[in-house]
C-alpha cells in the first residue's frame, strides 16, 4: 500500500478544515514500510464505518511518535496548541480527576491525531452528549496463556448463544489483537454501573455453562487455561481500542468487524491496513445497521439480580476505583489464605 511523496507537508480540507499532515512518508508500520500518510488514507477509505461505529464519542489517543515501532504514551488531555475547530469534551479518571478529552466528530479530528502519532483510538462507552447514559455493552473475550485463538472462537460462539436465547443483538470484531470483542448498542436509559452488572451476568452465567472454556474469574491464578470474560472492561470510564481502528502493531492490525459465519475461519492477522478496505468494499459494513436496532439490557439485569439474591457478592473491581459495596476483598485468593490467622 505504501505511497511516496516527496516528504514535505501536505495540507487536507477535510470537513470544512484544513488538516496539516506533516512528516507524510514516515514509516509507522515496519513490515511493509506503510506511512503516515498511509494511515491518513487508509481512515478516508473507511471514513463511513469507522465515524458511525466511534463518532460522537470520546477518545483517549494513544500516540506513537516514531511509529508502531517506537515509545508510545497516553494522551487523554488534548494537548495545548490544537486547532480552534476541535472538539472536546471532560470525561473523569475514576478517582475524579478530569481531563479535557478529544470527540470524534468527524473524520479531520481522526486525522489531527494521526498526524500527532496517534495509533490507538480507546473509545469511551457513550457519546460525548449524553455522558450519562451507556449504549455500548462490551464483552471483551481475553486469552489466558495456554490458551488458543481455536479457544476464543468457540467461547464468541457460546456467548453468541446466550444473546440468542435472550434475544439480544451481539456483534463481532477482531481485536486487532489475540481476543475478540462483542458488542451490543443499547436503548437509552442505563448508566455504566447497570452495563457492568449485565457483563458480570454474562460471565458467571458463561462460567457455568462452560467451565472448561469460559472463566469469570478476576485473579489469574483461577483462570486457568480458560477464555476470561472480561466484565470490567464496563467499569465506569474505561475504554476499548476503537472500532476499525488501527493497532499499534508492526504490520498495521485493524480491529474489524465481521460477520458472525466468519468467526470460525477469520485470522486476525491477515486484516490489515492494506486488506481490509477491499474486504469492506467486497463484504460490506457487518455493523451498518447497528445503531438503528438499539438493545434491551433488561433480560441480562434480570440474570444479575438473580445471582445476587442467590447470595453471589458483586464481582472484584480493577485497582484503581474506590472500593464499592458489597464487594470481595481486594486481595488474591493465594495471599488471602497467606494472610488468614
Amino acid at each position: 500500500m505504501a505511497t511516496e511523496h516527496a516528504g514535505e507537508p501536505i495540507e487536507l480540507d477535510i470537513d470544512g478544515h484544513t488538516v496539516r499532515i506533516t512528516n507524510p512518508d514516515k514509516v509507522f508500520f515496519t513490515k511493509r514500510s506503510e506511512t503516515k500518510l498511509d494511515l491518513v488514507d487508509f481512515y478516508r477509505e473507511i471514513e463511513g464505518p469507522l465515524l458511525a461505529a466511534i463518532g460522537g464519542r470520546p477518545v483517549l489517543l494513544q500516540r506513537f511518535p516514531d511509529g508502531a515501532s517506537g515509545k508510545n504514551f497516553f494522551q487523554k488531555r488534548v494537548p495545548k496548541g490544537a486547532p480552534d475547530w476541535l472538539q472536546t469534551t471532560i470525561v473523569s479518571t475514576p478517582n475524579g480527576t478530569e481531563s479535557n478529552a478529544m470527540v470524534a466528530a468527524d473524520l479531520a479530528h481522526i486525522l489531527w491525531a494521526v498526524n500527532m502519532g496517534c495509533l490507538g483510538f480507546h473509545v469511551w462507552p457513550y457519546l460525548a452528549e449524553t455522558p450519562d447514559t451507556t449504549d455500548e455493552l462490551r464483552i471483551d473475550l481475553d486469552p489466558t496463556p495456554g490458551t488458543t485463538f481455536d479457544m476464543v472462537r468457540e467461547s464468541a460462539l457460546e456467548v453468541k448463544a446466550l444473546f440468542d436465547e435472550l434475544d439480544i443483538d451481539l456483534r463481532v470484531k477482531t481485536s486487532g489483537s489475540k481476543g475478540l470483542h462483542l458488542y451490543s448498542r443499547l436503548r437509552p436509559g442505563w448508566d455504566s454501573y447497570d452495563v457492568r452488572f449485565a457483563a458480570v451476568a454474562v460471565a458467571r452465567e458463561m462460567e457455568r455453562r462452560r467451565p472448561d472454556l469460559l472463566t469469570a474469574a478476576w485473579w489469574k491464578e483461577e483462570r486457568g487455561k480458560r477464555i476470561f470474560v472480561d466484565f470490567n472492561q464496563n467499569a465506569p470510564h474505561k475504554t476499548v481500542f476503537g472500532t476499525w481502528s488501527v493497532r499499534p502493531r508492526v504490520g498495521a492490525q485493524v480491529s474489524t468487524p465481521i460477520r458472525w459465519d466468519e468467526v470460525p475461519t477469520v485470522v486476525p492477522d491477515e486484516l490489515t491496513i492494506e486488506t481490509v478496505p477491499a474486504k469492506l468494499a467486497a463484504d460490506g459494513d457487518p455493523w451498518a445497521d447497528m445503531g438503528a436496532h438499539p438493545q434491551d439490557l433488561e433480560p441480562l439485569l434480570a440474570m444479575h439480580r438473580a445471582d445476587r439474591a442467590s447470595g453471589l457478592m458483586d464481582a472484584p473491581w480493577p485497582p484503581v476505583y474506590p472500593k464499592q459495596p458489597d464487594e470481595p476483598p481486594r486481595v488474591a485468593p493465594s495471599r488471602a489464605k497467606k494472610l488468614d490467622p
